[in-house]
């Protein structure tokens, strides 16, 4: 699996999860417009497992440390989180390549 395909998964998940919060619930709340909660909230769902998937199988994959799969897990659940863990992912890469 490559990092970088990880990498936007998880920007992707960030991105999706900031929109829900931030524009897709208040206009559910404040237009009345549920249908953009829905949506949003479907996709960021779908990218919030895929990220999930791609962590537990890079923790696998690399050989990283349990710690690292729950940090990831945890960056998940933060909004844009995954923005914040970039670094952490790519410095971990560079510290167990594959080969």
């Amino acid at each position: 699996m490559s990092i970088r395909n990880f990498i936007w998964i998880g920007r992707a998940e960030a991105i999706s999860a900031l929109l829900l919060f931030l524009v897709a619930m208040p206009l559910k709340y404040a237009a009345g417009i549920p249908e953009a909660v829905k949506y949003t909230g479907w996709a960021h769902g779908l990218l919030f497992v895929v990220f999930l998937a791609f962590a537990a199988l890079l923790t696998l994959e690399r050989k990283w440390k349990i710690t690292s799969f729950i940090i990831l897990f945890f960056a998940a659940i933060i909004p844009g989180g995954p923005l914040l863990f970039d670094k952490m992912v790519l410095r971990r890469e560079n510290e167990f390549p594959i080969k």
